[in-house]
């Protein structure tokens, strides 16, 4: 029987699940990808259109090899356009990881009786965002175990503490949360301190296999977590993250479940997820993960640059999860986020005596264990532009506010300026003779390839006054 979508979609309400299994599976079996529709789909999104699940899972289902390249080629250029030659930076700071919950797939588990349970005191934490500052960064995540001990008060408390740590010329303008679904008033806790993006990750979104990866704690409540970021919205707090974590469950599954999930923020709020993110599974102390639905590089390549086409206005955040050859590779298909220097052990950043990875302390292993140094020369290297910018979150140029400014010329008033001016911050403060050589050339070339549409004059002033001592200027 010939499928018909309107059977299967469920009214988007705020507040209410919005996955349904039958939906998604029935748009993947039964959408066909013909050469015409692939090409018709890949014009739309470069168009800046949001893709629906329908047109998600033509490209999901394009198993033609030349049809396939034109994926990754056309997020390529469709990247360019919303974002430029621009890679953001920031870096994960783990502040505790005991957990209550039994997921399979993770270090953090109550059932690893290996893991050596740890929360950084404030005393702690300054060592770690100074020894962070010390190294050039602006913009940090701080992730959290789900326990009683970490509650919106405790989140509150660290992300006001990291505001106001100063060293040198060094501090951090921007404060992400990776950590338990909070109720209403939680959020709004954490809203009143000042946050950035509060992340929460459904792992799969198909409810059979949640249920079987999820033994206990709350995490178990498929529904409690799906609608997390329903319960931020209504408070207002319209900066948010989603994910999957792919190796759960079939990949072409989860990218139009991520989509799904984009569409019924949207609906609800007139605002979609600020990223989305893409981890797949890494090891974890005595953690199994399964086989069945591993993801190898080219089908990761292939979603990635799926994603970007469904959601261009999305930022898309790809960690050191992924070996320095994948990133290399996946970063020019949609990427817009990277850490940099990354260290998941708890306390590891100011103890430079820890380099080995204690999986015992860790959630899972990294496998890109360069310094933000040798990050921010590849980046430069391969002329891409790296920014620690924060401008457009202190202006208000956030949620549904970002499509109203993302016209052309948007990128060249706005986001190459402010990286450009944040990229010489790091060369002047933090970077070696030859990184400051080659990021002063590419800081030339962008400014030229401007075309007088940025401002190349204002700009290249305000680079003279961060020369001179000044700090955090943007647009």
């Amino acid at each position: 029987m010939k499928f018909t979508p309107e059977k299967y979609l469920i009214p988007d309400e705020p507040m209410k699940p919005f996955i349904d299994p039958a939906e998604i599976w029935n748009y993947i079996y039964n959408t066909e990808s013909t050469p015409e529709r692939v090409r018709e789909v890949i014009a739309k999104a470069y168009n800046k259109k949001r893709l629906s699940l329908e047109e998600t899972a033509v490209l999901v289902n394009t198993t033609d090899p030349k049809l396939v390249e034109e994926i990754p080629n056309a997020a390529r250029d469709l990247k360019k356009k919303v974002y430029g030659n621009r890679i953001v930076l920031f870096a994960p700071l783990y502040i505790g990881n005991k957990c209550t919950n039994n997921c399979s797939y993770c270090g953090f588990r109550a059932s690893n009786k290996d893991a050596q349970r740890v929360t950084l005191n404030d005393d702690e934490i300054i060592k770690e965002v100074e020894a962070l500052e010390d190294n050039g960064q602006k913009r940090l995540i701080l992730v959290y175990g789900e326990h009683k001990e970490y509650s919106p008060e405790f989140i509150a408390n660290n992300v006001k503490l990291v505001y106001g740590i100063k060293k040198g010329n060094g501090e951090i303008r921007r404060v992400n949360i990776n950590a338990a679904p909070l109720d209403i008033e939680g959020f709004r806790t954490v809203k009143e301190a000042g946050i950035g993006t509060y992340q929460v990750f459904q792992e799969t979104y198909h409810p059979e296999a949640y249920a079987q990866y999820h033994l206990s704690g709350k995490k178990r409540d498929f529904n409690w977590r799906l609608t997390s970021l329903d319960r931020a919205q209504e408070v207002g707090l319209d900066d948010v993250g989603i994910g999957a974590l792919f190796g759960l469950y079939d990949w072409r599954y989860e990218v139009l479940s991520l989509v799904r999930h984009t569409n019924h923020l949207e609906a609800c709020y007139n605002v979609g997820p600020h990223t989305i993110s893409f981890p797949r599974i890494k090891d974890a102390a005595s953690v199994n993960t399964p086989k069945e639905y591993e993801v190898n590089d080219n089908d990761f390549v292939k979603l990635v640059a799926i994603l970007r086409l469904a959601v261009p206005y999305t930022g898309m955040i790809l960690t050191a999860r992924e070996s320095v050859a994948v990133r290399r590779e996946v970063i020019q298909f949609g990427v817009s986020q990277i850490d940099g220097g990354t260290k998941l052990e708890l306390g590891s950043y100011s103890n430079s005596k820890n380099e080995e990875q204690n999986l015992n302390r860790e959630q899972f292993m990294i496998n890109d264990n360069r310094s933000l140094s040798e990050v921010i020369e590849e980046l430069i290297d391969h002329e891409n532009l790296p920014s620690f910018c924060t401008a457009c979150y202190r202006l208000g140029r956030t949620g549904e506010h970002f499509m109203e400014f993302s016209v052309p010329g948007f990128i060249k008033r706005y986001c190459t300026p402010n990286a450009v001016l944040t990229l010489s911050e790091y060369l002047v403060d933090y970077a070696t003779p030859e990184v400051q050589q080659k990021g002063w050339k590419l800081i030339d070339k962008t400014l030229e390839n401007l075309n007088n549409q940025g401002n190349p004059f204002e700009i290249r002033q305000r680079i003279e006054r961060i020369k001179q001592g000044e700090r955090d200027l943007y647009f």
